[in-house]
């Protein structure tokens, strides 16, 4: 961490100072820090920022900071190759190259999946690999087949739907991706004899009497694993290919939340996130005397409404976070209820807004008319969504997002 030299200046009130205005609710803008290269001194680097943002008045205690996993797994070197993925897929399912391999549930994705396909059918260029897909859509709301054509099919054919059952050529709607074609393409490039079968029954694998199994989705893969362990299978989940602590590059999640980063690597999700958001955290608090929280988030926890699509390809919105914002929910009072009422009541505006001002201040009761429809949420999961939001799926070049007034 570099040295803090300026904020003396600021405490003493040396340099101007502009604050946000007191009227502001929840705030939320992204940090510009240039470019972060593997193996830079990342936590120096969003120090940097939050001193500069100190001086200026923009970083005050009880402010959130957030800082993207991916500059994080970055800054880590945390990458791994197709020959790391074909050599763990052995070691962990005790397999050789001519075995037969199944992959339950991936989700449609070039950045997200295609590569790892490539090092999972890589481990049996001699033997064959089933992929079992999901309909109408993947896990996370990527269509495969429309609703009405997976419906009629699977009637048909008793859930089960072979790509020769399709009269025509489906894409995704929104990237025009033929992804039966893909990933059979990807599957026969290595070699290996591929066989993709759409059908939403995880046993359904069982039928193919394969050597090992990858369960693939991200948010019910201990479900789908467990049934088919209890059936006697030999399974792992993406979890834990390229989780050894002692590689050069790993993550404890595994090839979950992995993304593309050239043709032949993939970069991990960053490992110990906990530690280094609890290290900013200190940082700031030893060397700006100001007490934040702070998060490594990843995907936002949010549903695009024209699409269909769930944003959290992730496991989850948040891989580390400092002890404060852990198993922390948000719930609030129903303020329109409360304004409607209490105007409906005869209580003049001055009344109104200082009985509001009072309870907002008090603790709300949990099962209540005035808290109804304020699902409690996790503080983590929110925070890392609306910094997912700001700092853009495009990437904005603000990897360090500020959150002011949630907490």
């Amino acid at each position: 961490m570099r040295a803090p030299t300026c904020s003396k200046f600021y405490r003493k009130g040396l340099l101007p100072v502009v604050k946000m205005p007191d009227y502001l609710g929840v705030t939320a803008f992204g940090v510009k820090m240039g470019i972060i290269a593997p193996g830079c001194d990342l936590s120096g680097m969003v120090y940097d920022a939050l001193e500069r943002c100190h001086q200026d008045g923009l970083l005050e205690d009880g402010d959130t900071v957030c800082i993207t996993e991916s500059v994080v797994a970055r800054a880590q070197n945390n990458y791994v190759t197709l020959p790391d993925i074909v050599k763990d897929v052995h070691a962990q399912l005790n397999i050789n190259q001519n075995a037969s391999i199944g992959i339950l549930f991936p989700i449609l994705s070039r950045n997200r999946f295609s590569l790892i396909l490539k090092g999972i059918a890589g481990a049996v260029p001699e033997g064959k690999v089933v992929v079992q897909l999901s309909h109408p859509t993947d896990e996370v709301g990527n269509q495969l087949l429309p609703l009405d054509v997976s419906e009629s099919l699977a009637a048909q054919n008793q859930g089960v739907i072979r790509p020769e059952d399709l009269q025509e050529e489906y894409v995704h709607p929104i990237t025009g991706v033929n992804y039966l074609q893909l990933y059979q393409d990807i599957i026969a490039d290595t070699g290996a004899q591929g066989e993709i079968v759409i059908c939403n029954d995880p046993l359904h694998i069982l039928s193919y009497n394969l050597d090992g199994i990858v369960v693939a989705n991200v948010h019910q893969r201990q479900r789908c694993r467990e049934k088919l362990e209890s059936r006697g299978a030999r399974c792992i989940t993406l979890q834990d290919i390229c989780s050894d602590p002692n590689a050069a590059a790993w993550s404890e999640w595994g090839l979950l939340g992995s993304n593309l980063s050239t043709p032949t690597k993939l970069k991990l999700a960053p490992r110990d996130a906990d530690d280094f958001a609890r290290h900013i955290q200190k940082c700031v608090a030893e060397n700006l005397g100001v007490n934040i929280e702070a998060i490594v988030y990843g995907d936002g926890a949010y549903r695009d409404p024209s699409t269909g699509i769930y944003e959290l390809a992730d496991p989850q919105p948040a891989f580390g976070t400092t002890p404060g914002l852990r198993n922390r929910y948000r719930q609030g009072l129903k303020y329109k209820y409360l304004v409607d009422k209490m105007l409906e009541e005869g209580m003049d505006l001055a009344t109104v807004e200082k009985t509001v001002e009072e309870k907002i201040a008090s603790a709300a009761v949990s099962n209540g008319i005035e808290t109804e429809g304020t699902t409690p949420r996790k503080v983590e999961d929110l925070l890392s969504s609306l910094a997912d939001l700001v700092s853009g799926s495009a990437d904005e070049g603000t990897p360090l997002i500020i959150i002011k007034g949630f907490l």
